[in-house]
């Protein structure tokens, strides 16, 4: 498992990899304008969903979106785009990125994996040079957009993309309930320890409309997001509401904003789209 990256050979006798690497690096980080950290305190808010729908939606817009998906133990980004081919390597040596459009592409360890249910088993520091080869050992080009889908909590995956990543913005996912947003609150103190800018909190899973009445069901609540942003002076960037067709299109690998072009949830990622658009 540790050799799965080396589908990217490295020249050989180099005298400082180190410097090298740091090189490729500072070059590929130096074509992106934008960076976005896309995390959450706690498990299963939708974090990887909201930074696919918000990836598309930045495309959809014309901009040139990469997301990079750095939860190397869970990685679904390839399954919620419909992403199944492996990586290759081009001619400059470097990994090409799976297209998802003409303006998306992404990269995911999944995509590098003989076996998509294979157990990946990483320490620290092999997760630190995975990340360290997503970007400087793949051929993102010229982007307006890098979206980074980390994995819950403030572990090994969002400190390395705060150390190599250095003018990333983070965008916090949680859903209404105290539970969800006491976790929050850990991410926002990461961010600080860190010196990483809070893009903004994003409430996930706020109210569903009724099939039947119409009506907006709170199930976990609403507002809480709003509320912690105000608490820390941060900006709030919406709400996304339920909607069962977010699961069905995410597990068959289809779009959801090409199927549902009216959703509320189509609507609600399109408005924060264009605050992050605000930056180019």
């Amino acid at each position: 498992m540790s050799q799965i990256m080396d589908k990217v050979p490295d020249p050989a006798n180099r005298q400082d990899p180190n410097a090298e690497q740091d090189a490729k690096i500072n070059s590929a980080l130096g074509k992106i304008k934008n960076k976005f950290l896309v995390m959450s305190g706690k498990g299963g808010v939708g974090k990887t969903s909201t930074s696919v729908n918000l990836s598309i939606a930045l495309a959809s817009k014309g901009f040139k979106v990469g997301i990079m998906d750095v939860d190397l133990h869970g990685p679904d980004v390839p399954r919620m785009l419909g992403l199944k081919d492996t990586l290759d390597v081009g001619p400059n040596r470097k990994l090409s990125p799976a297209r998802h459009s003409d303006n998306l592409k992404a990269v995911s360890v999944e995509s590098l994996m003989a076996s998509k249910d294979e157990a990946v088993i990483w320490r620290g520091p092999i997760k630190y040079s995975a990340i360290q080869q997503f970007i400087g050992d793949v051929d993102w080009g010229e982007l307006d957009f890098l979206i980074i889908d980390a994995p819950p909590g403030t572990g090994d995956e969002p400190l390395t993309v705060a150390q190599i990543v250095k003018d990333a913005k983070a965008i916090i996912v949680t859903t209404p309930q105290e539970v969800a947003l006491a976790d929050v609150r850990k991410s926002i103190s990461f961010c600080k320890r860190v010196n990483m800018e809070v893009f903004g909190i994003l409430e996930n899973m706020s109210g569903l409309t009724c099939p039947h009445c119409n009506k907006m069901i709170e199930l976990f609540g609403s507002g809480g997001g709003e509320k912690t942003a105000k608490q820390f002076d941060l900006n709030f960037l919406g709400r996304i509401p339920i909607d069962p067709n977010v699961v069905v299109c995410g597990d068959s690998g289809t779009c959801f904003r090409d199927a549902h072009t009216d959703s509320g949830v189509t609507r609600a990622f399109d408005d924060i789209a264009d605050k992050m658009a605000a930056f180019v």
